[in-house]
């Protein structure tokens, strides 16, 4: 069922035929039902306006630094001290108590500790999260040039035919052939293009890997 069917009207009716003990038991099975993310309360006043952050800006720096979205449950590395009181700040700034709280980590993170970026975030609603707390190391220009490949197939091609050229050029074509000319140059590139693109057809394929818009929140080991 599509989220869209989920409206204000409905959540409202389910509600109102619920006893006052059981109204945040429902609207908490609805939030589960159909994935949705409960928004915190928050002064707005007191917030960091450079801290927010909407969805679509999120998704993006996912893809192209290859991380994952996920809520904080899946987050196998604890939290440091620093983001602990952070949190706790927070909580007495607002008079709040903080919940739902997202990770945006590299897919490693999730499932063994490493020293990578994760940023804790809690969602402010319609689509909109602020970030509480950043550790590690910076988002560095080089993690997004190394995952460049992997944003889609367009990207991956390009790789694999720059490194055909480049395997092309350094293997002596005598090694192959006694009178070296433009058609075994071409040949030889084709079979480069080709060894190379199996190679990276066959690592996908086995490890079950995917390209960044696939996986930014996506809670599965093998995509």
């Amino acid at each position: 069922m599509q989220l869209n069917f989920l409206s204000p009207t409905s959540i409202e009716t389910a509600l109102q035929k619920a006893t006052p003990r059981s109204q945040d038991e429902v609207l908490e099975a609805l939030y589960s039902k159909y994935g949705l993310t409960k928004a915190n309360q928050f002064n707005f006043d007191l917030l960091e306006s450079d801290r927010i952050y909407h969805l679509n800006t999120i998704k993006n720096v996912c893809v192209n630094y290859r991380l994952r979205f996920l809520d904080f449950k899946y987050f196998k590395s604890p939290l440091p001290e620093e983001a602990k009181i952070k949190i706790e700040a927070i909580e007495e700034q607002h008079e709040t108590s903080l919940t739902n709280f997202k990770i945006m980590a590299p897919s490693a993170l999730f499932r063994l500790e490493s020293t990578d970026d994760p940023l804790l975030f809690v969602p402010l609603g319609n689509d909109y999260f602020y970030l509480i707390h950043k550790w590690g190391n910076d988002l560095k220009p080089l993690r997004r040039l190394r995952m460049w490949p992997f944003k889609n197939i367009w990207n991956l091609l390009l790789l694999i035919l720059g490194l055909s050229f480049i395997a092309t050029e350094l293997t002596p074509l005598r090694l192959f052939t006694k009178q070296p000319d433009g058609t075994a140059y071409w040949m030889l590139f084709f079979f480069m293009f080709k060894a190379l693109a199996s190679i990276v057809l066959f690592y996908g394929f086995a490890l079950g890997k995917n390209f960044n818009p696939a996986i930014w929140n996506s809670k599965y080991n093998k995509s």
